[in-house]
């Protein structure tokens, strides 16, 4: 074989060993690396999240699928519902025994009693003590003629008995200012509040301007829900700008409806009528009507309150007619009581501010001058301080 062959054999016997090893590498189960996925392909593969659980052996268990649990929605909380404010209503005290609750406060502002009582307890009684007690009493308010009978009276009483201890003195004065305050001439104290089938009790309530009517009206309908009526109030003073405003405040206090008129200046004869009407129309137990006190002249005044008298009494009668008086004026008072006698029927009085004067004998004077009697007093300004006169309470406060 020559040199060319040799060189041919050795080049095949090398190329069949290098086939060799590769089958001999192909044999051996190699595994492959993964193929990467095809760069052109856009569709993506998203797993669900899954748990591996281990088993006991510590390795990897089967996998298991967990289904996604939705989050459940928040509750919602409703919403509040919206507060009713509900007013506060007054719970006006009953009126029986108010006088008596008040009495001291009477008893520290009027020296009527305290002065007669110091002059009569004098060990000698002569003229000029006599005079005194007479001034004592005209300074009081109590007026020409009844300061004459009541001297006169005492006088003779004192002449026969012979008293001078206190004691005596005092239940012989009591006895003597009991029968000038209440004579017991038919005066009917009682206010005409009772329910008439179909018609309500009208009350008209007449007075100068500041001596404390619209007050008084809002307190008389205090005293009225506390005896369990059912109230209307009439705003028939329109010409004072505050008087409506004032009195539809004093009935939503103790829940009391007022009829009012929309704008100042209307008819004060119009306003009690639709009040009257509200009244019948709701039932209602007693009309409370509040009247213009302007006293610029008679003739206007006659006219004006003349006319709301004649109007309201187209729907049915007026039961009272209230005619509310400064005590503190004294005889100025007594003339301007003596004007409204004159224009309208007054029925009964209301004496006002009476813990604010000494002269406790306008009681006795205005009921001698009108014929007609004191019903109610004003002593203080509190809601619940106008109180149903008592006679006996009275003079006993002169004389506490």
């Amino acid at each position: 074989m020559d040199t060319v062959q040799w060189i041919i054999l050795v080049a095949i016997v090398a190329l069949a060993g290098a086939g060799g090893t590769v089958g001999l590498l192909a044999g051996r189960g190699r595994k492959q690396p993964p193929l990467p996925p095809d760069a052109g392909s856009t569709t993506t593969l998203e797993r669900p999240t899954t748990s591996v659980e281990e088993d006991e052996s510590g390795g990897a268990g089967p996998t298991t699928l967990e289904p996604t649990t939705p989050r459940p929605e928040p509750e919602l909380e409703p919403e509040p519902e919206p507060e009713i404010l509900v007013p506060t209503l007054d719970r006006p005290e009953a009126p029986r025994g108010r006088l008596v609750r008040l009495r001291a406060r009477l008893a520290r502002s009027n020296a009527l009693g305290r002065g007669l009582l110091e002059l009569l307890s004098r060990d000698k009684l002569d003229a000029d003590t006599w005079d005194e007690i007479e001034e004592t009493l005209l300074l009081a308010d109590l007026g020409v003629d009844p300061t004459t009978e009541l001297v006169d009276r005492l006088r003779e009483r004192v002449s026969v008995l012979g008293v001078r201890d206190v004691d005596q003195v005092r239940a012989l004065l009591r006895e003597e200012l009991k029968a000038l305050v209440d004579p017991g001439e038919g005066l009917d104290r009682s206010l005409a509040t009772e329910h008439q089938p179909g018609h309500p009790s009208v009350i008209m309530v007449v007075g100068v301007n500041g001596t404390g009517k619209t007050t008084t009206v809002g307190k008389l309908a205090r005293v009225l829900v506390a005896e369990d009526k059912d109230v209307v109030l009439g705003a028939a003073d329109t010409f004072r700008a505050a008087a409506a405003d004032q009195l539809e405040t004093w009935g939503t206090r103790v829940g009391v409806p007022t009829v009012r008129s929309d704008r100042d200046g209307a008819d004060p004869a119009s306003v009690a009528f639709d009040a009257v009407k509200a009244g019948i129309e709701t039932e209602a137990d007693v009309v409370l009507i509040d009247t213009a006190g302007r006293l610029q002249n008679k003739v206007g005044l006659m006219d004006e309150l003349g006319k709301v008298k004649r109007v309201i009494e187209k729907l049915g009668p007026v039961n009272e007619v209230l005619l509310v008086l400064d005590a503190t004026t004294g005889q100025n008072g007594m003339q301007q009581a003596k004007v409204f006698s004159e224009v309208v029927e007054v029925t009964g009085i209301v004496l006002t501010k009476l813990d604010g004067t000494a002269k406790g004998g306008i009681v006795v004077a205005v009921q001698r001058t009108l014929g007609v009697p004191v019903k109610l007093v004003g002593l203080g300004e509190g809601p619940d301080d106008l109180a149903p006169f008592e006679p006996d309470a009275f003079v006993d406060a002169l004389l506490a």
